[in-house]
């Protein structure tokens, strides 16, 4: 399944010793959950990484490791200019296998329309179930290839990607196959999960309960005959799916074997209770989270995602992000890129926003989509920059780091590097 391919250096050496940095972040020895101030964020200066096929051997003194990197007959490949390196970036919630576009909603939004009376009066995220359902899986994969090169040259190296646009059997089937396709293919790593209980298809001849039924049935035994995936997602909101339809959806899916996720408290709360009860990895969005949904969030272990883009997208405000960390939960921040709420899709540019709206630290806004984020998709081999984990880096043209959320997205990456790979850089194009 996409998110554990496995990856090899083809260079005739095996061992590559990069740098040196003027900084590197580490992002080592911080806690998982709640606030993180800037003072503790691990810095090493002129440093090194030494690397062997697609892990991380050695971190240290750039000095300290070229000799080292001598013994081994390691490749060098010797930075020029002042380089900031920080782990690879992951977005553990986004929508991008998709077809068709929602401009229309968006300028209708803009001009006073709801999001629900978009979706009533046939938009919303029917239209992209349709243009979807149309699209064939060429399309579908040319398009997804094309989100995650786009991705990859932001600097994000794992990201997750939802079904939820198909709401039938074979056709969130083919997005499945699609995902797990250009996530077998492609340089950035995909982490594919099913989020069937987006909405109830228009077509479907029975409520919401029979629906669920329908996926749990049909749907579910054949995505883990194939091993498409292990995540379950589900909209818990007035006009998705309510919470007392979803629990027992969830229960029964999480004795299969899956684990959960939920949009939750997007437009008005419930969701974050369903995660809580339900034993879901993350609740995601939280817009409409108050007081009691934040505490219970922060005492529960269940990880907080904020989604900035969709406030942005919306015009709506932004999850309790303060609060959440300020209470002791585990925040991430995504960048939930789909074509109807948040078309933007660039999560450096929302969590430097989110950090700016919600004063979060810099280093909390890092931890939020490097290791935190990590935790979210259940991943234990990335975000960090340290022995044994995935050699997935990010190295800004900067010599002082916060230079990059200063700049809110439009400081770029002036390499890539996925699993031990140079897979981008600006220096070649």
């Amino acid at each position: 399944m996409s998110g554990k391919k496995t990856h090899s250096n083809t260079e005739e050496t095996l061992y590559v010793l990069l740098g040196p940095f003027s900084q590197l972040l580490p992002m080592s020895g911080l806690d998982l959950r709640g606030a993180i101030a800037d003072e503790s964020l691990p810095l090493i200066r002129d440093a090194g990484i030494l690397i062997k096929g697609d892990r991380i051997e050695a971190v240290d003194d750039f000095r300290s490791l070229q000799a080292k990197a001598k013994q081994l007959q390691a490749r060098e490949y010797r930075l020029k200019e002042p380089a900031v390196c920080l782990p690879g970036f992951i977005d553990s919630h986004t929508h991008s296998c998709f077809a068709g576009s929602r401009a229309t909603d968006y300028a209708l939004r803009n001009s006073g329309s709801s999001y629900q009376e978009i979706a009533a009066a046939g938009g919303g995220i029917w239209d992209t179930v349709l243009k979807t359902r149309a699209a064939t899986e060429t399309m579908l994969q040319g398009r997804l290839e094309a989100q995650c090169t786009r991705f990859l040259s932001k600097g994000v190296t794992t990201l997750e990607v939802k079904s939820g646009y198909g709401l039938s059997t074979a056709e969130e089937l083919k997005m499945l196959r699609v995902i797990n396709r250009v996530g077998k293919s492609h340089a950035a790593d995909l982490v594919p999960t099913c989020l069937a209980a987006h909405t109830l298809p228009r077509d479907f001849k029975g409520d919401h309960s029979a629906y669920l039924r329908n996926i749990l049935d049909e749907l579910l035994p054949q995505i883990l005959e194939e091993s498409l995936s292990t995540r379950l997602d589900a909209f818990v909101e007035a006009g998705a799916f309510r919470p007392k339809e979803i629990i027992p959806y969830f229960t029964k899916a999480k004795s299969m074997g899956f684990s959960l996720t939920v949009h939750a408290d997007q437009f008005t709360t419930g969701g974050s209770r369903v995660a809580i009860e339900c034993g879901a990895v993350s609740a995601d969005h939280l817009e409409a989270s108050g007081p009691e949904e934040i505490k219970a969030l922060a005492q529960s272990g269940v990880i907080a995602t904020a989604l900035p883009g969709a406030s942005l997208g919306l015009g709506c405000g932004f999850t309790p992000a303060r609060a959440l960390l300020d209470n002791g939960a585990c925040l991430v921040i995504a960048s939930d890129f789909n074509p109807g709420s948040a078309p933007m899709g660039d999560l450096l540019t929302q969590a430097s926003l989110l950090g700016t709206f919600e004063k979060i630290t810099n280093a909390e806004v890092l931890s939020g989509i490097t290791f935190r984020a990590a935790a979210a998709l259940s991943l234990e081999d990335r975000g960090k920059i340290l022995p044994g984990f995935l050699a997935d880096l990010v190295i800004f043209p900067t010599d002082n780091y916060n230079e990059i959320l200063y700049q809110q997205g439009q400081m770029l990456p002036k390499a890539v590097w996925k699993s031990g790979q140079a897979v981008f850089s600006t220096e070649t194009q």
